[in-house]
This record gives structure tokens, C-alpha cells and sequence, in this order.
């Protein structure tokens, strides 16, 4: 059964939305991924969102742009936790989309990662759900310390080889 919803305003949203997919994969979370407009098919989303509880959902990452209604309008229905993501914009670069998520009304929260912030909304979303789960609690300890080290590591290769030699390799 899932446990996280990805929702995604238009299909141009998944390079940004498969973000998500792959850091809930890499912990073991499982999710489902779909296209609703809030706009276009109001009903579907709806829909939607009102099962999601049922389906087993505990968590919905939804990704939108301009607008960007959709995580707002999965926050007014979901009673769990939705986490927005501003898609980026031709027009306004996705300030809209940022500023259309963020200034949520008082009692709708959505947490909202940054602009195209796939990754960190899927990180957010197994943080909220290892709450509840020591093993993905773990698995986030874990990760967090491969990132440490991985920055350790170009800090000791810059130091060793001099940022010229370095920057070669980029």
C-alpha cells in the first residue's frame, strides 16, 4: 500500500517530481505518482484527494507551477501532511509558483521546499514519516552522514591537489 502521493500539475513537472520518486526509493518508502490539474479536472482531484487517506497515503508531495493551486487545494482536503513544490516558470523564473505555495491561508499549512526542490521534498516526507518508523529513522541518520562525507572527501582532494587541479576535473 503507499505511503506517499506525488502529484504533479502537468506531465513537464516530472523531471522535477521524479526527484522525489528516486529519494523515497533509495529508502524504501513505497508511492504512488500521477498528473492532476486542480484547474482542468477539478473533479479527479477531488477525488483524489479525499481517498488518499484510504489508499493508505500518509503523506502528499505535490509539485505545481504558476498558480500552483495543487498543494494548496491537497492541504484543504488532505488531513495529513502535504509538501509543496514550486515548479519553475518561463514567465517569473517560479517566484509565483514559491509565493502561490508558501502564503497558504491560517489552518491550511503546506511545508514547501524550494524552487524545483524534488529531493528535498521526498526528504521531508520520509522525515515526517520516520516519526513513526526507527528503521527509516536509521536509513535517514545514515544519509545524512553520506553527505558529510562526501563533502569531506573534495575538501581533502582540494587541499591535497590545489584548486587549479581541481577544478580540472569539473
Amino acid at each position: 500500500m503507499a505511503k506517499v502521493g506525488i502529484l504533479m500539475g502537468s506531465d513537464s513537472d516530472l523531471g522535477v517530481m521524479s526527484k522525489a520518486a528516486e529519494i523515497l526509493e533509495e529508502f524504501g518508502i513505497d508511492y504512488e505518482m500521477t498528473i492532476i490539474s486542480a484547474h482542468r479536472m477539478p473533479d479527479v482531484f477531488y477525488d483524489y484527494a479525499t481517498k488518499a487517506e484510504e489508499k493508505g497515503i500518509k503523506v502528499i508531495i505535490a509539485g505545481a507551477g504558476g498558480a500552483a493551486h495543487l498543494p494548496g487545494m491537497a492541504a484543504a482536503i488532505f488531513p495529513m501532511p502535504v509538501v509543496g513544490v514550486p515548479i519553475h516558470t518561463k514567465s517569473l523564473g517560479g517566484v509565483d509558483s514559491l509565493y502561490s505555495i508558501v502564503q497558504m491561508p491560517s489552518g491550511i499549512p503546506v511545508a514547501t521546499v524550494a524552487i524545483d526542490g524534488g529531493t528535498n521534498a521526498g526528504l521531508m516526507a520520509a522525515k515526517i514519516l520516520a516519526v513513526s518508523d526507527d528503521e527509516l529513522l536509521k536509513k535517514l541518520k545514515d544519509y545524512k552522514a553520506g553527505l558529510k562525507d562526501k563533502v569531506m572527501k573534495k575538501a581533502q582532494k582540494l587541499e591535497k591537489e590545489g584548486y587549479k587541479e581541481y577544478m580540472k576535473e569539473m
